[in-house]
């Protein structure tokens, strides 16, 4: 948690107390904020803003019966110019900041849509220096340019200069704690497996759900086949895409443990490797994720997606949770899919919100 400096003898120091009726022609120290109940929060006033004979009025309905004159010292710096210094060294990659800092804070935004990616541990160890703090979005969380992934700010009007280095040390330790990594636009090949739909006992669910899905990421649909619970049959449609240009493979249903769900076995028998079967959050436990070799795309090899029934029936499922993430080229192992249990609990909401939901923000 971050600390708060409650020093009188330091603010003292830094602060000279002058009534508002004695400041006609003195510059503010700091942005002064107006806010009205229900309506705005904005600022009234800017630092540096020369108070008039006619300001006086607006700053008694404001509750500022007195301003403040800064002295700063060699050693200190204003808020602002902090908040600035703090920013700068939080961003990395594909992030910017959102105009200049207002009263010690400025926001951070999205320079592109991407994945904001949250380094969390060095989040915290920057939030645990003295009268600094930095919140953010969640750690891969989808977001579009422009959007508002983080804001900091220090806490003080005043802070000293070795508090804001000790907290850009923490940068300088870990790398830049904030970045937007780009998506690639995905071709997918699906199979969708199963005997009730393949002999068309029942109508098939899964194509329009997965394409949408797709189609949110800018993404093509190569192709999506049928096949029955046929091992060699689900292998050899895969292969097909891969040699068609897919870039992602996504197989749906035949995940469970009944004898006739083979899809796992299919696709091992393309020649998968680093196949995890099973993750960390409901709906989707019966998840699985592997990877092909292809000599027909940029990192050597192709992700491919097992999808249990539940995409199904559930509007936002692990598959919400996975797809952003390799869009990004991070491979996902058994430790990604484990992390997911903290918040992998879908609350199966009436109406779903997600992503602005706990779904998997552990």
């Amino acid at each position: 948690m971050c600390g708060f400096r409650d020093d009188d003898t330091e603010r003292q120091k830094s602060h000279k107390k002058i009534p508002v009726a004695e400041a006609v022609g003195l510059k503010l120290a700091h942005d002064i904020t107006e806010i009205r109940s229900g309506e705005i929060k904005c600022r009234a006033y800017k630092r540096g803003h020369i108070v008039r004979q006619d300001d006086i009025e607006h700053f008694l309905r404001l509750g500022k019966e007195n301003l403040f004159v800064l002295n700063i010292e060699k050693d200190e710096m204003h808020e602002d110019d902090a908040a600035y210094c703090l920013a700068s060294a939080l961003m990395g990659n594909g992030v910017t900041m959102e105009g200049e800092p207002k009263e010690g804070k400025i926001n951070i935004i999205a320079e592109r849509d991407g994945l904001l990616k949250v380094d969390k541990e060095a989040l915290f160890l920057f939030n645990m220096t003295d009268d600094v703090m930095c919140a953010t979005l969640h750690d891969n969380t989808p977001v579009k340019k422009g959007q508002i992934v983080a804001g900091t700010r220090v806490i003080p009007l005043v802070v000293k200069q070795k508090t804001v280095e000790e907290a850009i040390s923490v940068t300088s330790r870990y790398g830049k704690i904030l970045e937007i990594k780009k998506m690639r636009r995905p071709k997918a090949g699906i199979v969708i497996t199963g005997n009730e739909v393949y002999y068309g006992r029942i109508k098939d669910a899964f194509a329009p759900v997965i394409t949408r899905k797709i189609e949110e990421y800018s993404g093509e649909i190569v192709g999506i086949s049928y096949t029955p619970d046929d091992e060699g049959m689900i292998t050899d449609k895969l292969g097909e895409f891969m040699e068609g240009g897919a870039d992602l493979l996504i197989t749906t249903g035949g995940m469970s443990v009944d004898p006739d769900d083979v899809t796992r076995f299919a696709i091992r028998n393309l020649g998968a490797t680093d196949i995890t079967y099973g993750s960390a959050v409901l709906p989707g436990a019966m998840f699985l994720i592997a990877y092909v070799k292809s000599p027909n795309v940029r990192d050597g090899s192709i992700p491919v997606l097992g999808i249990p029934a539940c995409g199904i029936y559930h509007k936002t499922t692990i598959f919400d949770l996975i797809l952003p993430r390799v869009l990004t080229g991070e491979k996902i192992t058994r430790k990604e899919l484990a992390e997911l249990g903290h918040g992998g609990l879908c609350l199966n909401c009436k109406e779903c919100r997600y992503p602005l939901c706990p779904f998997g923000r552990g």
